[in-house]
């Protein structure tokens, strides 16, 4: 009888052992993984945009491209190549000689069927993020959405047109609300501005909450005028 105890417990101590060992190696590989996937991710991400950015040196004629001068490919070269041609072409575009052909280009671009659509629509929400003229973006607010007692984050897109303005009878905005992990989806949607709260962080803040499932928390306060002082 006591041998068979004695058996029984050496069997339960050797399957605590060995569920002990797979609990180790198990955390050991999802360490592992964490500080390798997002390296792996980091540097396909960044030889995808260098391979992107090194095809605009096809825009140069053959005979002046790097690749005859030298006798063989320089990576990143293309980066520079890049920035010099957006530079350039800003340049170009700024002054009004620039505006004219601008303007000739988007009534071409306005007068193809298929192409008119995808063509504005992106040009107008490039123009809505990067412009400094109105606050589009510049607002992370706080709006109680699906249901009341739930809060999301969102965006200020815009301020509320003079028509909806006056059938609702309330000052109007309209935000962006978007979805997790990826934020290029979500929901446009019109609430009253005394139904929102603005939030006092920036809008990187508010991507990185959002993509990060709520892991990657805001700075608070302290911290942010610790780290300005620090800078200043």
């Amino acid at each position: 009888m006591s041998s068979e105890n004695s058996n029984k417990n050496s069997s339960k101590s050797k399957v605590k052992k060995s569920s002990k060992n797979g609990g180790i190696f198990r955390r050991y590989l999802l360490s592992g993984l964490l500080v390798w996937v997002p390296i792996w991710v980091t540097l396909l991400v960044i030889h995808f945009l260098v391979d992107l950015m090194d095809k605009t040196l096809l825009l140069i004629p053959v005979r002046y491209r790097p690749t005859e001068i030298y006798g063989h490919h320089i990576p990143g070269l293309g980066i520079i190549f890049t920035l010099v041609l957006l530079f350039i072409t800003g340049v170009i575009a700024a002054n009004f000689l620039g505006k004219h052909v601008v303007r000739l280009w988007d009534s071409i671009m306005a007068r193809i069927p298929l192409v008119r659509s995808i063509y504005s629509s992106v040009k107008k929400v490039l123009e809505t993020v990067f412009s400094t003229s109105n606050h589009s973006f510049r607002k992370v607010l706080l709006v109680e959405y699906p249901r009341k007692g739930l809060w999301s984050i969102a965006f200020q897109t815009g301020d509320g047109c003079n028509e909806v303005n006056s059938k609702v009878d309330s000052q109007m905005a309209t935000i962006f609300i978007p979805t997790t992990p990826n934020p290029t989806s979500g929901f446009l949607m019109m609430v009253a501005k005394n139904e929102v709260q603005e939030l006092d962080m920036s809008v990187e803040e508010a991507l990185r909450l959002v993509i990060s499932l709520g892991v990657v928390q805001p700075e608070l306060d302290g911290v942010k005028r610790t780290r300005q002082l620090v800078k200043v």
